[in-house]
């Protein structure tokens, strides 16, 4: 008799139907491995090729981003990441938060030995599909996906569901799954912001006149189509106003990061920035709900571009809130969610 061939898992790691793991898998968009051209071209030709994320056909994006962007932008892109580049460990804040994410939520769930914490990115390393082939070889038999995004869009949420699934396709033996749905209305989320504005405007030695939320932009067609991220944006930004007793004159929404001849969501973040200086408010601070860690993003889009236009534009006091990264609070929104989710599987 022939015998049976050999697996990559030995076959009492993980026994259908037997009482195995739990993984929890954290995933953000994330980031090139370094700041020169080829890592640089890499990171945006993976990002940049997701159907998710560009929906134009295929026959007048690839060559526009093989002729062109790919050409420019990753020399432009590498500059700006060189700005925010966490030296010390050679690796980009996102990479940095994100892992930070993954170790705090471990030791909060320890109580838990079955519980697995791994972290994944959607574009670059280490990948959805590599990390989900690790929980399953450390006898994960259930695993609860995280996309950390507090807002649903198909461009961020739906392309790492997507990519996981496909990542599920290509194995025999399939663990059960969940995921983490967008959490915009969530009370801990509500209050984690606020208590983050709080604290970060009670450092400051000025009063903003005006606080922007400015959450990155999509196309409008997007929305048009049926994408639910601009609603739950709104909502977002109106409970967090409710919470801090502000009015739609103290707290404002807008979008950023626009890409492209398309139109996106308005009003752009650029723009409103430049009016408010130019309508004479001297003093404002920006932060970013719908991003979980700072990133380029927030780091060299807000924190520096954003701060130049309105300082040249004649404003005076500009404040960037960080995101939530891995504070007490931001680890609050994360493990609440999580311990929901996994309830009946601990």
């Amino acid at each position: 008799m022939t015998a049976p061939a050999k697996t990559d898992r030995q076959p009492d790691t993980v026994k259908p139907g037997s009482a195995g793991k739990v993984g929890v898998l954290l995933v953000n968009l994330g980031t090139p491995e370094g700041t020169d051209y080829w890592p640089m071209r890499r990171y945006l030709s993976e990002f940049l090729s997701d159907r998710r994320v560009i929906e134009w056909p295929r026959i007048v994006w690839y060559p526009i981003l093989q002729g062109i962007v790919l050409s420019r932008r990753p020399k432009a892109s590498g500059a700006l990441y060189a700005k925010i580049w966490n030296r010390e460990r050679n690796e980009s804040p996102l990479r940095t938060f994100t892992r930070a994410q993954g170790e705090k939520l471990a030791a909060a769930l320890s109580d838990h030995s079955n519980v697995i914490v791994d972290w994944a990115m959607r574009y670059g390393i280490p990948s959805i599909e590599t990390v989900t082939k690790r929980l399953m070889d450390r006898g994960c038999d259930r695993i609860l996906l995280f996309p950390l995004y507090p807002q649903y869009s198909a461009t961020t949420t739906a392309t790492v569901n997507d990519t996981f699934f496909q990542a599920l396709m290509k194995m025999r033996f399939q663990p059960a799954v969940r995921t983490v749905p967008a959490y915009p209305a969530e009370p801990v989320y509500i209050e984690a912001l606020a208590a983050s504005v709080e604290r970060h405007l009670a450092g400051l030695d000025f009063e903003p006149e005006v606080v922007i939320a400015s959450y990155h932009g999509i196309p409008k067609s997007y929305s048009q189509r049926g994408d639910p991220y601009y609603e739950q944006c709104l909502t977002t930004s109106r409970l967090l106003a409710e919470r801090l007793g502000w009015d739609g004159k103290k707290l404002l929404t807008t979008f950023q990061s626009r890409f492209g001849p398309e139109e996106w969501l308005q009003p752009y973040t650029d723009e409103t920035v430049a009016r408010l200086a130019r309508e004479g408010v001297k003093s404002i601070a920006v932060l970013n709900p719908g991003f979980v860690s700072d990133c380029l993003e927030t780091l060299e889009e807000i924190a520096v571009e954003a701060a130049r236009i309105f300082h040249e534009e004649g404003g005076e006091n500009f404040s960037h809130i960080p995101c939530l990264n891995d504070s007490e609070e931001g680890m609050r929104v994360i493990e609440s969610l999580v311990r929901r989710e996994l309830s009946g599987w601990l």
